[in-house]
């Protein structure tokens, strides 16, 4: 089959589009992408399944058929990878985009038992609301967000194997749900060819572009168009919706008015800390990581300090995920290799695309700050920045992301100290531009 990444989608729904305008949506209905009770409730029925449209070849058929059927117990083999790196659930964001088409002609929404945004239904609040119902009372045994997970090949990605026990909303349907809540919105103002749509999203190429696309930044638009008030109001909507149909009345059986609304507000809350306030961070196996040489020591959690570095070598910021992935295996080739530690010495390393990097992680001792491996997480910034500084996403997403992320989450005292690796011993990192600026940050010390 073709490749499982968006560019290969973007190249079937441009056939798709050219031979028939319009089509798409409907079609991916047909095969699986609105299949759910709530989304049916929406949307509608889905009309029959057309045999292979003569515009897409057989092996195009049938990797779009296997992206679209809808598997609850296998959510991974509807994913693809996109050009910054993310991984993509298919079927919300084929919904999204639906909702917002309609709107664009100027459909008005469904007729369900309780008032919704049909834009959120199809997309997020159905998974949400049900992953929270179904967890409530568990004492925390069951997932409820996440997890992410990792490709065969970023270069040809067939498989993609979760890192965990799949909930309802796993990182693949939450970032096609947030994706499909923004192209639907802009759809819905502007209708547009949906090829060119997600072209202009994703980019193109994994990691041929010069900058950032889009895309990387939909946490932050995914914030501003949906508070948690928005989103807490429309999981409450859904569940009240599902209560009245036949298929998901019996799973809220029984379940009163106040506990819908405890169930809404910690969805709304945990969903926008994880896939919102929370920065994304690559795991290991997406970069391309060598294994760990020897046993990892452990840290004792929560850690009180943090140690800001650059990277120096490479020197230039990295704009891209292929770059960004490029530049960490050539760190830890040089880290084990040359110095001949038992792996990339950085618990975490910020790329310019809008991305965090694993190194040690969050559990695991580096080799960052000698004397202070134990004592605090080392963060490396990827470029050389004694004379000029590191964009202000890029500042922002260590500043205003990930060290309140890290407090919120138990692996940082909510008192720590912030450190630059000079103040520790004898070197000039992380360049006297970025020392400047993060003395004035919060927990500088």
């Amino acid at each position: 089959l073709p490749p499982r990444h968006m560019d290969a989608v973007v190249e079937i729904v441009d056939a798709l589009e050219s031979s028939d305008p319009g089509t798409v949506p409907a079609l991916a209905r047909a095969l699986g992408a609105c299949s759910t009770p709530g989304c049916r409730a929406v949307l509608g029925d889905p009309p029959e399944v057309p045999p292979a449209p003569a515009a897409v070849t057989q092996e195009q058929w049938a990797l779009l058929t296997q992206l679209l059927r809808h598997d609850p117990a296998a959510p991974e083999r509807g994913a693809v990878l996109a050009p910054d790196g993310s991984t993509v659930a298919l079927g919300p964001l084929l919904a999204g985009i639906e909702v917002g088409l309609r709107r664009g002609t100027g459909w008005r929404g469904p007729t369900t038992p309780a008032p919704l945004d049909a834009l959120y239904a199809v997309t997020v609040t159905e998974a949400l609301g049900t992953s929270f119902l179904l967890a409530r009372g568990g004492g925390g045994s069951r997932a409820t967000l996440g997890p992410g997970g990792c490709w065969d090949d970023v270069g040809d990605p067939q498989n993609y194997t979760l890192l965990g026990p799949p909930s309802p909303v796993p990182d693949a349907t939450a970032h096609g749900a947030m994706d499909g809540v923004l192209l639907g919105a802009r759809l819905a103002q502007a209708p547009a060819a949906l090829a060119d749509v997600l072209r202009r999203y994703y980019g193109t190429g994994n990691g041929t572009g010069t900058g950032r696309p889009p895309s990387s930044y939909r946490r932050r638009d995914f914030g501003a168009l949906a508070g948690p008030g928005k989103l807490e109001e429309e999981v409450a909507a859904m569940l009240g919706v599902l209560r009245a149909l036949p298929p998901t009345r019996e799973l809220l059986e029984g379940v009163g008015p106040e506990e819908v609304a405890a169930v809404a507000r910690r969805a709304a809350r945990d969903f926008t800390e994880v896939y919102v306030e929370c920065p994304a961070i690559v795991p290991r196996c997406m970069w391309g990581a060598r294994p760990y040489r020897g046993t990892p020591k452990p840290l004792s959690l929560p850690l009180g300090s943090v140690y800001i570095h650059h990277t120096s070598t490479p020197s230039a910021p990295c704009r891209t995920f292929a770059a960004c992935a490029r530049a960490m295996r050539a760190m830890q080739r040089f880290h084990q290799d040359t110095r001949g530690w038992d792996d990339i010495g950085y618990s975490f390393v910020v790329g310019s695309d809008g991305y965090l990097y694993q190194g040690r992680g969050w559990h695991w001792v580096g080799a960052h700050t000698k004397g202070y491996n134990s004592k605090g997480y080392g963060v490396g910034y990827v470029g050389d920045f004694s004379a000029t500084l590191p964009d202000p996403d890029t500042i922002a997403l260590v500043r205003d992301g990930f060290l309140p992320c890290a407090v919120r989450t138990g692996r940082l005292h909510h008192n720590y100290t912030l450190r630059g690796h000079r103040q520790m011993g004898d070197t000039d990192c992380p360049g006297s531009s970025l020392f400047r600026e993060i003395e004035t940050w919060h927990g500088f010390e």
